[in-house]
């Protein structure tokens, strides 16, 4: 027998190398299932933090995790419940195998799977059964194969992107979100125990359905924590008084219009990168709905924010409430439908205007009735100012002046200026007119943002963008840096609205005819933001304007963006800062070439004498004789008072004498009439 050993010996080497080989060829040959299951489409912001996420097929929210992007706490929980031998076995461990059957035997029911986190993912990956010996057997088949084909921690990705955690939620991204409203980077050891114990029995234990179920399993998690040296006692104790989710959270849809329109742009990307600020959105979604509380249940809003030293937007509102169903069209985004600006237009207007030598902020410049052919424009209330500077005309937005510099540049270069800027616009039918610069034309949200960007850079355009580092290169000029400073310098003269921080804002307001749309658009050095309000369909609002509407969350926009406007820097050398009596003789008083000034219906009038009038002086003085306005009248005669409060159509002036003389009358809203004439 002894010499017989030696080939007893190698024949048993050779059988179990034969085993061996069999077993490794029979575990190779193994079909395993996809690896790369879809998972959830998430839009992110700049810092990281998701905005929105969509759900897969079967409308499973399924969000891909990584062990480094999980509490260490909970992954320690995990092995120590789950598989403590998860770093050194192959797929399969015969140590846990044998305590469950050995447990099975004696007690007569299953006391403990032998299940290893690979064979869980085994069965994820397929979706198979945990009981029958058939799928136990194929369970371990793919581990032992999972563990020739990835590491560790591939394994364990798979663990945390599939295991199911109630209802449609799958991985712990997306448990973790829905239960604790925050992702797992950090957890207490209460909500990481409750997350290890989830995945057991998913739905019988989830915390809205069945909160005593699922604080007894969180708490069997903790004990056996404790066992394993994991926690200590101390720490379980407190964990146990943490109470356990009572509802379900939704998740996150930040930024929903935006969001959407990324995906749509790159369906087949998985991750969106955003330039966004989502503690920014977030506070101004807050605002929308705050806005228009009280104005109209079909009234919705938009607001767009923008660093435009880069270009990059930072917060993009479409609608008050995204949605399909109410009554504000909240599904429609309203940062990209193409409206009437209303006066928006204007400081662009102006700008062209210092640039062409036309006028000077300084500059006099008359807000009478005008009439070009057949076009005669009228202010937004109906009444004129007379003479005043360009500046001024510029802050009350008055229509008049505007659509004499219009009328002197040209529709067409306004249009060209406005293209130049990057934006699109779009008219409504035929060439330009000049009422383009009331809000004759259709432009976004978006390109007027992009537009006031462009004056707070120095009058050079900056692309918007939206996708993290897609920002582009800067465009061209579109006027000088010293007509963009007055331009800022004028703005940010303008009072705010009551209420609202007392701060130098460059703004200016807009309302589109018929009250369809109101608008505010701001800068400070370093932010550009808009705001628009209105109904999605085009119905008019009546009373809402830009001043008293749109306005007042300007301001409360910034207040939210920045605790302190950026200043808007000192003028370039080469402007022109002087009061109107130094200004060169063609910049002091504006005269527009073809438009007719003519006395409105209504205004005010001295019908006598006529002005220019040669008149026989007899030392009895002059009566004057007026037509229409509202009393009480005051008169003026060669620039000091001499009657006031009168009621009566006919007035005596008994101190004008030989020689020239002016006579101006005022009357009660602020219209006048002047006549020169000579008394010989």
């Amino acid at each position: 027998m002894r010499r017989f050993a030696p080939f007893v010996l190698v024949g048993l080497l050779l059988i179990g190398a034969g085993l061996r080989d069999g077993f490794d060829a029979w575990v190779d040959a193994t079909s395993l299932p996809p690896l790369l299951a879809d998972t959830s489409t998430e839009v992110r912001d700049r810092n990281g933090d998701l905005l929105r996420a969509y759900t897969v097929a079967g409308g499973i929210w399924r969000l891909g995790a990584a062990p480094e992007q999980v509490d260490a706490t909970y992954l320690d929980l995990l092995l120590a419940y789950e598989d403590r031998r998860f770093a050194d076995h192959a797929g399969v461990d015969p140590r846990a195998l044998l305590r469950a059957g050995w447990q099975a035997l004696m007690q007569g029911r299953v006391v403990s799977g032998g299940s290893t986190l690979t064979m869980q993912v085994a069965r994820l990956l397929e979706d198979g059964s945990t009981g029958r010996w058939a799928g136990k057997l194929r369970q371990m088949r793919v581990a032992l194969a999972l563990e020739r084909q990835l590491s560790k921690n591939q394994i364990l990705a798979l663990y945390l992107t599939h295991a199911p955690f109630g209802g449609n939620l799958e991985g712990i991204r997306a448990a973790s979100l829905a239960w604790f409203r925050k992702e797992p980077a950090r957890l207490t050891p209460a909500q990481a125990a409750l997350l290890v114990a989830l995945p057991q029995s998913p739905n019988a234990r989830r915390p809205d359905r069945n909160r005593a179920a699922a604080t007894a399993a969180r708490d069997r998690v903790l004990d056996r924590a404790v066992t394993a040296g994991v926690l200590s006692a101390e720490a379980r104790r407190a964990a146990k008084t943490e109470p356990v989710p009572a509802v379900r959270y939704g998740f996150p849809t930040l930024a929903a219009h935006l969001a959407d329109r990324a995906v749509a742009a790159q369906p087949d990307t998985r991750r969106h990168w955003l330039s966004l600020d989502g503690a920014l959105q977030k506070s101004l979604e807050a605002l929308a709905g705050q806005a228009l509380f009280g104005l109209g249940e079909r009234l919705s809003i938009a607001m767009v924010v923008a660093d435009h030293t880069t270009g990059e937007i930072l917060a993009s509102v479409g609608s008050a409430g995204y949605g399909g169903g109410d009554l504000r069209s909240g599904f429609v985004d309203m940062t990209r439908a193409r409206r009437s600006p209303g006066s928006t237009l204007k400081p662009l207007v102006y700008g062209l205007a210092f640039d062409r030598g036309l006028v000077h902020p300084e500059t006099r410049i008359n807000d009478a009735p005008v009439r070009f052919a057949s076009y005669a424009p009228r202010n937004f209330d109906g009444t004129f100012r007379g003479e005043l500077s360009v500046a001024e005309a510029l802050r009350q937005s008055l229509n008049i002046p505007v659509v004499m510099l219009t009328d002197e540049i040209g529709p067409a270069n306004l249009m060209a200026a406005l293209k130049k800027a990057g934006t699109d616009p779009q008219l409504p039918g035929g060439a330009p007119g000049l009422a383009i610069s009331l809000g004759g034309v259709g432009v976004t949200l978006e390109e007027l943002v992009q537009l006031y960007g462009m004056l707070a850079r120095g009058g050079i355009a900056q692309p918007l963008s939206w996708r993290l580092g897609e920002n582009g290169t800067a465009g061209p000029r579109v006027i000088s840096r010293s007509a963009a400073w007055q331009l800022g310098h004028i703005l940010s003269g303008i009072a705010p609205p009551p209420g609202a921080a007392q701060t130098r804002l460059a703004y200016k307001t807009g309302t589109s005819y018929g009250y369809r749309d109101s608008w505010a658009i701001g800068f400070d050095g370093k932010y550009v933001a808009g705001v628009w309000i209105g109904r999605p369909d085009g119905t008019p609002v009546p009373g809402a304007f830009g001043a008293g509407v749109a306005a007042p969350v300007l301001f409360d926009m910034f207040q939210r963006l920045t605790p302190e406007l950026t200043p808007l820097g000192p003028p370039p050398p080469e402007t022109i800062l002087s009061s109107n009596a130094l200004l060169p003789a063609p910049l002091r008083q504006f005269r527009g070439r073809n438009g007719v000034f003519v006395a409105a219906p209504d205004a005010l009038t001295v019908s006598f004498p006529p002005d220019g009038a040669r008149l026989a002086d007899r030392g009895a003085g002059l009566t004057i004789k007026l037509r229409n306005g509202t009393r009480p009248f005051t008169v003026l005669a060669n620039g000091a008072p001499v009657a006031t409060g009168i009621r009566r159509q006919e007035v005596h002036l008994p101190g004008i004498g030989a020689g020239a003389s002016v006579v101006t009358v005022i009357d009660a809203t602020g219209q006048s009439d002047r006549v020169r004439f000579w008394m010989e």
